[in-house]
């Protein structure tokens, strides 16, 4: 056996091994995922005097849900998680919108989808400013 016979029986039995594994369904090898963690039963508070969201245009994550402060200064709040893959997605206050930086969805600041290749909204969440707290709740 010569050395392109070799590495051509490795290549081969290497996809010998993987070809199940995909069938199977492994989250790897599929395109998309439809199994996401969105919260439920929130309820939490976060002190907006300090940090991410003492600033216009600022976000952060927290208890799987993205709380980002508009540049007009009000809250907003919707499950971290992508719809499509589960990455957690960003507020681009230039854009007042959520971007997943996986492949490209976007959401509105209602969480609904404005482009693909997600298909499903993101949740979205009550906010209540109490002086310099803000509670994020379902």
């Amino acid at each position: 056996m010569d050395r392109k016979e070799f590495l051509s029986q490795v290549g081969f039995g290497v996809a010998a091994l993987l070809v199940p594994v995909c069938i199977g369904g492994v989250s790897s090898c599929s395109k998309e995922s439809t199994t996401t963690s969105t919260p439920s039963n929130v309820d939490f508070t976060l002190d907006v005097s300090t940090g991410a969201l003492a600033a216009n245009g600022g976000y952060l994550v927290s208890n799987g849900v993205i709380v980002a402060r508009t540049t007009s200064g009000s809250f907003i709040a919707v499950s971290a998680a992508c719809t499509h893959e589960g990455t957690n997605v960003y507020y681009s206050s230039s854009n007042n919108n959520f971007i997943c930086p996986n492949h490209g969805a976007k959401f509105s600041t209602t969480g609904a989808v404005t482009q693909g290749p997600a298909s499903k909204s993101l949740t979205q969440y009550k906010t209540t400013l109490t002086g310099t707290s803000l509670r994020v709740y379902s």
